[in-house]
């Protein structure tokens, strides 16, 4: 059975299309079908995919409207071993222009029922929001990952967001669940990051991943050349942290 995953977390900055392109290449290189889905207008994951979001055709933002499939709108991409659909400027519109359409909450997970069985895993790239887009996101979605760095206005966030999905499982998506925390950005010598990860933990319990992202500067300079950066450096803290990420997600 397919597993679809909203990655959101209404704070920009926490490492949300990150983790959703080094994730989606960590599972694919793991032998899993993986599609990855750019629900942000700042189509930040269609590049760090290496795909230019200036020259593409088709966009999650003709899905939402229905103007094309999802078929159409995917790409390969060889890079990741993952595919892609793509988005650009152009779904900042899709909100106003969706306002009166029937079940507008769900157009997203209605469009990716055609092509469930054609992978393992669904990753979804939410705008950091708790916009129309992102309620798309949560309404397709089996479940939500969240990750956050470890600081003080981080939690006060997580709080609002608990309740959006709470509200998202009350009235639109009763089987939506958070299937975990994921520490991003981690420096272990910052006392308040080790704190505000202590404190996670004793709130959240096993909801929190024991993977942790480290802060590291070949993360950072990934999506520069287009690529996951388990194919800029292998070899490095951050690749290896989304590796085990991806085990920790497939032995649970």
């Amino acid at each position: 059975m397919t597993k679809i995953l909203a990655i959101t977390n209404q704070k920009g900055g926490v490492g949300k299309t990150t983790t959703s392109v080094n994730l989606a290449a960590s599972l694919a290189a793991s032998g899993k079908r993986v599609l990855l889905a750019d629900l942000d207008p700042q189509g930040n994951a269609t590049m760090g995919s290496g795909t230019n979001k200036q020259t593409v055709k088709v966009t999650i933002y003709h899905v939402l409207l229905g103007d094309a499939g999802i078929e159409e709108a995917r790409v390969s991409n060889p890079q990741g071993k993952y595919d892609l659909i793509p988005a650009n400027r152009d779904l900042a519109g899709a909100e106003v222009e969706m306002v009166n359409f029937p079940q507008r909450e769900a157009r997203l997970k209605l469009a990716l029922e055609s092509i469930q069985d054609d992978y393992d895993y669904v990753l979804i790239d939410c705008p950091p929001a708790l916009n129309l887009l992102t309620l798309n996101g949560l309404c397709a979605a089996h479940a939500v990952m969240i990750p956050m760095q470890c600081e003080y206005y981080a939690l006060e966030g997580l709080s609002d967001l608990v309740n959006t999905i709470k509200r998202v499982r009350s009235n639109f998506n009763p089987t939506l669940r958070i299937e975990g925390l994921l520490r991003t950005m981690f420096d272990p010598r910052n006392i308040l990051a080790q704190q505000v990860s202590d404190q996670l933990q004793q709130h959240f319990g096993d909801k929190v991943y024991r993977t942790v992202i480290p802060r590291t500067v070949r993360l950072a300079e990934a999506p520069g050349f287009g690529l996951p950066v388990l194919y800029h450096d292998g070899q490095s803290k951050g690749a290896q942290a989304y590796l085990d990420l991806a085990k920790e997600i497939l032995s649970a």
